[in-house]
């Protein structure tokens, strides 16, 4: 029979999967930005988010804060570096105001992750208190990087349309929910089990958003597609047009 810390170190090893997919789900629509030169209606809060959250999730892994939590680390480790790149992409592709914006929270963010680190580990002594303190930080963190999309979701419903918010993410977003959930439920911590609770159901509800308007977001975009093609052809008749006048005028002109 498969012991208990056995299991738990198998879903472990697939939540990393599936965090490292979630956190590499973007990449499409970074190649949609760098093709088009801009952010356009994308929003940074989700990488700013979640940036934050694995710099948190990081320091609660150490061994001198929350022994026994390496898998914590390796993926949280690899996250904070690829949100690092995200958000340095963002800052190439903005304006000027959204990059100024990125910049101070990003900065912030720093400040904050140094700030408490130092102050973990010089006044907090035992493994437990310092544990306590991380971890109960760590909640908010993850709660704000699984409801960073609600911006998003906000945006969905007002305009019927899914296209700022992409499937493969929200997939994603569930899965590591559910495989971080069923991790902490084996050995019982409930830093972990809270806001990836929560997360699992904020999964759900993009889903169902996405479900609902797939078909309006489709719509959309093919009369979109339409518009552009009728104005394509409209600008390729308008020479022919031209010459055709001027060739009328020069007719009657003739004797």
């Amino acid at each position: 029979m498969v012991s208990a810390e056995v299991a738990r170190t198998a879903v472990g090893v697939i939540g990393n999967v599936t965090a490292l997919i979630l956190f590499l789900s973007p990449v499409p629509t970074f190649v949609k930005i760098v093709k088009k030169g801009a952010v356009e209606q994308f929003s940074p809060i989700p990488y700013l988010a979640t940036f934050v959250n694995c710099g948190i999730w990081v320091l609660y892994g150490l061994p001198i804060v929350h022994p026994h939590s390496l898998l914590v680390i390796t993926i949280n480790g690899s996250g904070f570096l690829i949100e690092t790149i995200y958000l340095f992409l963002f800052l190439i592709y903005s304006d000027r105001k959204q990059k100024i914006k990125v910049i101070l929270i990003t900065l912030a963010e720093i400040l904050f992750l140094t700030v408490l680190a130092i102050l973990v580990l010089t006044v907090a002594h035992t493994t437990k208190v310092r544990s306590n303190i991380v971890g109960s930080i760590a909640i908010v963190g993850n709660i704000m990087m699984y409801a960073s999309p609600l911006s998003v979701m906000k945006l969905v419903i007002t305009t019927k349309s899914v296209e700022y918010m992409p499937f493969s993410l929200s997939l994603f977003s569930l899965l590591n929910g559910i495989s971080w959930t069923i991790y902490a439920l084996i050995r019982f911590d409930p830093y972990i089990v809270i806001p990836n609770g929560l997360g699992s159901l904020l999964g759900i509800s993009q889903l169902v958003l996405y479900a609902t308007f797939y078909k309006s977001t489709k719509r959309q975009l093919a009369e979109r597609k339409a518009t552009v093609e009728m104005g394509n052809g409209m600008a390729e008749m308008g020479p022919s047009v031209s010459s055709v006048k001027k060739n009328n005028v020069a007719h009657n002109e003739n004797p």
